[in-house]
Parts: structure tokens; C-alpha cells; sequence
């Protein structure tokens, strides 16, 4: 462990994967428990994610999984990486956050999003299309829901019982959220780790950008991506091998799947071009032994100034992901009660 790991928070978002073999309310109740395992290995924060209609994602509805992993822990933080804002009307967001507040005072974090969904059809389902997403249309969003936390609406509407509680933002930076995240004066969350260059651009943009409001004095920056720690090398890199294949499938079959086992993954018949796809997907990631990772984040960390570090790796073997995490933990030093 060195001063530059021990010195920053990690946390974990894990996306309710659904595995071969294994039904979709499964993969949510793993969720849950994964929440409990890194509370007792001392991660700061948990959060879950907001996917619809997509087979190889669970975790549809992100404030109520994020109750239920509340509910099950005691002192973790829990949040959504993200909610997807042009899904919703920000009233209704604020009053959700509002309630799980209330219910879990203290711990509660509030990702914002602005992706749409993942198909037309999915699009036509929510009632909205790809303009949904417009970067001035989200950033109208964002002010109005923070705008429910501090006061009454122009119309004289008071939300109940999100006016006057406290539920931190972070947003969620993809090209133009970190422009977004800087004007509204909000933490950013931007990955991932395998672009490195337009991660640093995106940093950058925001620490020039930022302005001091009442959610953050100064930028708060967390970098976001797959990390793979195990006692070899290959084993580390078993754990990336089913979302690989996985997001490769979905770019050449327009449909996330299930994630399948490892040691099949590499006899399945793949085209060219998925292969290729495949292949770039193992690239990038920051995994390997303990001593490995330690110095690959220890260069991200310096690299970026980043105050954070979420983790977002998913695998086929829950098993392996867990003693992934417990070495994690060891490499930065966190407080473990298991």
C-alpha cells in the first residue's frame, strides 16, 4: 500500500449482471450481497445502475435496488451510477431520493445520467427518442431536480420530502457531462479507465470549467472502470473475458447477453468482426496481481488527480469477483471487518 492509494476512496458499482444459467431476480439478489461483502471489506460507496429491456442487465429500477441494498447494510454509502434523467421527471427523481434519505439518513448519493435507451424499441417503451439525451435538455433537467432539494418551484410546488435534505449529486461524464457537472458546480464521475486520453481531456474541461455552488466548494473528481485483481496474472485476466465477449456480442447483434462462463468463452464461434471487437475489449483495463494493480493505480491516481476510484468490473464467477475486491481492498489499505 502506498500514501497515494491509502489517500483515496474506492468504491464499487456493480450493474446486477445476469449469468448463463442463472435467472434475472438472481442477479439482483447477488447485487445485495456483494453490497454486504464490500461494506465489510471498507469500500465508501455502493451504487447500482438503471438499464431497461436488456437480457444481460437486471437493475431496471435503480432507486429501489439501491433501498434494498440500504436496507441490508449499515454504513457503506448507497447510490445510483446512475439514474438516467431524460427517463424521468426530475419532481419524481427528487422525491425518490427525497425518500431514501429519510429512510437511510446520511448515506444516500444521487448519480445522474443522461443516456436514453439502449434500442429504438426500448425508446419508444420510456417515450423518448435519441434527442432525449441533448446535453442543454439534461442540464435543464439537473437544475430543476436540485432545484426541488432547495426550495419551492416558481409555480409555489413543494416536494415532499426532498426540500431541504441533503442528498449529494454526482454526475455521470460522457463528452459533454463533464462541462455539465463543471457549470452546475457538481462531483463528476467519468470513465473509463481504457480511454485514458479522453478521460484526462474530460478532466481537464471540468477542473477549468468549474464553479463553486452550494453541492461542491471545489471539483471532486472520480475515475470509473474495470479492475482485476488475482494471484496470477491470467487468472486476473479470466475475470475480463464474459464482458468482453459480451459487449462484443452486443455491438454486432445489437443485444447485451447474459455473461457466460470463462472457460467457454474462447471455444465459441465468433465472426471477424466480433472477434476483433473481442479482442480490443481485453485491452486497456487495469488488472494483475496485487503488486500489478497497485502500481497501475497508483499511475492512474497520479495521472488524473482523481479523489476516487469506482470500480465497475463484472464477471461470470461471483467467487472470483469477491476475492478480486478482498485483494483490492488490501491494496488500498481499507478497513476490513471480515
Amino acid at each position: 500500500m502506498t500514501s497515494v492509494l491509502s489517500s483515496t476512496r474506492f468504491s464499487v458499482l456493480d450493474r446486477s449482471r445476469v449469468r448463463e444459467g442463472h435467472a434475472a431476480p438472481e442477479a439482483l439478489r447477488d447485487t445485495v450481497r456483494l453490497a454486504q461483502d464490500v461494506e465489510r471489506l471498507g469500500f465508501h460507496r455502493f451504487w447500482v445502475s438503471e438499464h431497461h429491456g436488456v437480457p444481460g442487465v437486471a437493475g431496471s429500477a435503480p432507486t429501489v435496488l439501491a433501498a434494498a441494498v440500504a436496507a441490508a447494510t449499515r454504513t457503506i454509502r448507497v447510490g445510483t451510477g446512475g439514474v438516467m434523467l431524460p427517463n424521468h421527471r426530475p419532481l419524481v427523481v427528487a422525491e425518490q431520493f427525497g425518500v431514501l434519505e429519510s429512510l437511510f439518513p446520511g448515506r444516500v448519493d444521487m448519480g445522474l445520467g443522461r443516456s436514453v435507451g439502449f434500442t429504438d424499441g426500448v425508446r419508444r417503451a420510456l417515450g423518448r427518442d435519441k434527442d432525449a439525451a441533448d446535453t442543454d435538455d439534461f442540464a435543464a433537467q439537473l437544475d430543476e431536480l436540485l432545484g426541488w432539494f432547495l426550495g419551492p418551484s416558481p409555480t409555489g410546488v413543494h416536494a415532499r420530502p426532498p426540500e431541504g435534505l441533503s442528498v449529494p449529486p454526482f454526475v455521470l461524464a460522457m463528452g459533454e457531462g463533464a462541462s455539465i457537472a463543471a457549470r452546475a458546480g457538481l462531483p463528476m464521475v467519468i470513465g473509463d479507465l481504457r480511454t485514458r486520453d479522453r478521460m484526462l481531456r474530460g478532466i481537464e474541461r471540468y477542473r477549468a470549467e468549474f464553479r463553486p455552488s452550494v453541492w461542491a466548494a471545489e471539483p471532486y473528481v472520480v475515475v470509473s472502470g474495470t479492475v482485476a485483481v488475482a494471484a496470477t496474472p491470467q487468472e486476473a485476466h479470466r475475470i475480463l473475458l464474459p464482458e468482453a465477449r459480451a459487449m462484443a456480442y452486443s455491438r454486432t447483434h445489437g443485444t447485451f447477453p447474459p455473461l457466460a462462463p470463462a472457460e467457454g468463452i474462447e471455444r465459441r464461434t465468433m465472426t471477424a468482426k466480433e472477434r476483433g471487437l473481442y479482442e480490443s475489449g481485453l485491452t486497456g483495463h487495469v488488472f494483475g496481481t496485487e503488486e500489478q494493480v497497485a502500481h497501475e493505480l497508483e499511475s492512474v491516481i497520479k495521472e488524473t488527480g482523481a479523489q476516487e476510484v469506482l470500480v465497475t468490473t463484472s464477471t461470470y464467477d461471483r467467487a472470483a469477483l469477491l476475492d478480486s475486491y478482498r485483494r483490492l481492498a488490501l491494496i488500498a489499505g481499507l478497513g476490513s471487518t471480515s
